[in-house]
């Protein structure tokens, strides 16, 4: 007979839940048999989802610690952290925003996966099991013009990720990342302005934010970031990366095979940022 500790579903805690690839994954972990907890800084409520919502902001210690002390209250344990929560800034210069805009970027996208890392392995360290999944970007190992401090804070995930997988493996836990491309979410809605932008940029910053729109019209589903985290979470031997999309799979591919060169030239004529180097041909 299985024991009452064996029989429990496991249990979830999801950040930035309240829409986008956060609540598509939330739901895809519910429909598998997960206890979720999903979660939002205005602490949405749950209404016809298929999981719970509680108020977390990652950019508090106190928020922090209060939403992973309730969902221990609840359910004694925590089984998967998926580290969600972030924020972009609409195409500029990396000169365009300000120490101050730069200090809030990384204090969500990377110090609120810190918090909650640093709140959840405790427990999971007492239990002898987890898993950690931080929802990256392809930006986290390629650049991204005009888009600097969004991919700092993407490649600071990627090196925090791996570090933090070679220290906890030995203690049951795993940790992955997962590399989206271009995603259909309202992120890009509600990007945040440069703070601090010079006219010098204002033609280019105009052409990358086309150019972003243009992308983004064929961009894949939420879902499809969620099938690799509920794949990555259910894996007996997980890997620490895992792209998601076949954009994201292709960029893998050539950022580790193609000489740097190409890579270099193809970003450049993809953001079309040298037109006035174009050859023409008789």
């Amino acid at each position: 007979m299985k024991s009452k500790v064996a029989m429990r579903s496991k249990v979830a805690l999801v950040t930035g839940a309240s829409s986008g690839i956060g609540e598509a994954t939330a739901q895809r972990l519910a429909a598998a048999g997960y206890k979720v907890y999903g979660t939002s800084r205005r602490g949405a409520k749950a209404g016809q989802r298929s999981f719970e919502m509680l108020p977390l902001d990652v950019t508090s210690d106190e928020s922090v610690e209060a939403a992973v002390k309730e969902v221990m209250r609840l359910e004694e344990r925590i089984d998967l952290l998926v580290n969600n929560a972030g924020f972009g800034v609409a195409p500029g210069g990396a000169e365009e925003s300000s120490l101050d805009q730069a200090r809030s970027i990384f204090e969500t996208n990377f110090f609120g996966v810190v918090r909650m890392t640093r709140a959840v392995v405790p427990h999971m360290r007492r239990q002898g099991n987890g898993r950690i999944i931080n929802i990256g970007s392809v930006l986290g190992f390629l650049p991204m013009p005009y888009g600097a401090l969004y991919a700092a804070t993407k490649h600071a995930i990627e090196g925090y990720s791996e570090s933090l997988d070679h220290e906890l493996r030995t203690r049951g836990i795993r940790v992955s990342i997962i590399e989206p491309a271009y995603v259909k979410t309202p992120f890009d809605a509600n990007f945040l302005e440069p703070d601090a932008k010079l006219d010098e940029y204002r033609e280019v910053r105009a052409a990358v934010k086309q150019r972003v729109k243009e992308v983004m019209a064929t961009a894949e589903q939420p879902g499809v970031v969620a099938d690799v985290v509920l794949k990555a979470a259910g894996a007996a031997r997980p890997k620490l990366r895992y792209t998601a999309g076949g954009l994201a799979s292709r960029l893998r591919f050539l950022r580790r095979f193609a000489p740097a060169g190409l890579m270099d030239a193809g970003i450049r004529r993809d953001l079309r940022l040298d037109p006035m180097l174009v050859v023409k041909t008789t």
